[in-house]
């Protein structure tokens, strides 16, 4: 049976807020959650970009099963990969192991706050398997000196250590991150309900392995205003990650998405209260092979009855597909 996750997701709604949501997924029988790790949102008219680890901290006290997991984290720029462990670390403890790291390798769109440019995505993904490298030796306790081609580690510790450590979930898009995750992940993370991404996940050691996917989506019983939202705020992702991932901020996301209309964004992203639409938009994740797969519902203010819908109608229609 697939497993139906709830997305806190940073760029639309304050911190308090996304607690709240989380805390209302739990309630509403979600059966994890993720959360975005954004530094600035993708259009203005989302409107929030808080720090995601003090969410996921908050989030972890104020619920009791529903499991949290970074979607996803960039241990290479804007954090240290020494850095990410602690923080993890911490998590999974406060978590009381309910816990999962996701990373990936980036997008300009944070990454650049802290300076030094933007690296092509051959050293991004370097960069990133050095990261797991350095995370994976501090979660195995001990010291850890590392001097590597991207990263210097100095005599660090992690002090607080759960017994058992964060599964490590990397993000894929395309061959080579495919066989990074395999190799280095314990799970793998795609935006995209591809199969052949799985199929190279699993040929590079991701066989038995978790499969985590994510979809938007836009509840609202008013059809056409779930379509203004969803294109107002989500018409971003209709541009691909190779586009997305190199774009510096949310003018130039709104300029490179402004040929983009709502019936485009109807097309790609379910809208409305057809219970039917939604589970089809689902289904090729599950047809895929994917595990998992976390729900976006795109809108800040639009959470609550999303969840009572979801609990109510969705969620059980869901279950019925992933059986």
């Amino acid at each position: 049976m697939v497993r139906i996750g709830y997305t806190m997701m940073t760029e639309q709604a304050g911190p308090r807020e996304l607690v709240g949501h989380v805390v209302g997924a739990e309630r509403a029988g979600f059966d994890f959650s993720v959360t975005s790790d954004h530094y600035f949102p993708w259009l203005a008219s989302q409107g929030h970009a808080p720090y995601a680890w003090s969410v996921l901290g908050a989030a972890a006290q104020a619920t009791e099963r529903i499991p949290l997991m970074t979607y996803v984290t960039c241990p290479t720029t804007r954090y240290h990969p020494a850095v990410v462990a602690q923080k993890a670390a911490t998590m999974q403890l406060l978590s009381g192991g309910r816990f999962r790291l996701g990373l990936g390798s980036g997008e300009n769109l944070n990454e650049h706050v802290v300076g030094g440019g933007w690296p092509r995505a051959a050293v991004r993904l370097e960069k990133l398997a050095e990261a797991i490298e350095i995370i994976r030796k501090l979660f195995a306790g001990g010291e850890v000196t590392h001097r590597g081609p991207h990263y210097e580690v100095s005599a660090a510790k992690l002090w607080d250590l759960p017994d058992e450590p964060p599964p490590i979930g990397v993000a894929v898009s395309g061959p080579r991150s495919c066989e990074l995750a395999g190799r280095l992940g314990d799970l793998v993370i795609s935006t995209e309900p591809k199969a052949e991404l799985l199929t190279a996940f699993d040929r590079h050691g991701g066989t038995g392995k978790p499969r985590v996917g994510q979809l938007p989506v836009c509840y609202d019983p008013d059809r056409k205003a779930a379509v203004a939202r969803a294109h107002d705020q989500f018409r971003w992702a209709l541009g691909g990650w190779p586009v997305n991932s190199e774009l510096p901020g949310t003018t130039a996301f709104a300029t490179a998405t402004d040929a983009v209309r709502p019936e485009d964004v109807a097309e790609a992203i379910p809208c409305g209260d057809d219970v039917g639409e939604f589970v089809e938009a689902v289904r090729p994740y599950v047809d895929a092979g994917f595990t998992e797969v976390a729900l976006v519902q795109i809108g800040g203010r639009h959470q609550e009855p999303f969840l009572e819908w979801a609990e109510a109608k969705l969620l059980p229609a869901l279950r019925e597909l992933g059986s």
